[in-house]
C-alpha cells in the first residue's frame, strides 16, 4: 500500500475529523489576518473538503456531505449579499 493509499484510507475512516481540522486551520489563518481574507479563505476551506470527500470515497445513504448542511452562524467580516439583478 502506498503512501497515498493509506492518506485515503485515513481520510475515509476520519471525514467527520478531517473536516473539523480543515475549519480550524481557517479558523486560525482568519485570525492570523484578522478576518481580511475571510471569504478567500471559506472558499479554500469547501474546496478542501470537498478534495477529501472525492478521496474518501462514496458515502452512505442519508449522509448529507457538510458543505450542504445549512451554515449556523454567519460569516464574520462579510456583508450581506444582495439578490442577482436582472
Amino acid at each position: 500500500m502506498g503512501f497515498l493509499d493509506k492518506v485515503k484510507d485515513l481520510v475515509s475512516k476520519n471525514a467527520d475529523k478531517v473536516d473539523t481540522a480543515i475549519d480550524k486551520v481557517g479558523d486560525v489563518v482568519d485570525k492570523k489576518t484578522q478576518g481580511k481574507y475571510a471569504s478567500q479563505v471559506d472558499k479554500v476551506q469547501e474546496a478542501a473538503k470537498k478534495a477529501a470527500r472525492d478521496q474518501a470515497g462514496p458515502r452512505g445513504p442519508g449522509q448529507v456531505p457538510p458543505s450542504q448542511q445549512p451554515r449556523q452562524t454567519p460569516p464574520a467580516n462579510e456583508p450581506p449579499t444582495a439578490p442577482p439583478v436582472s
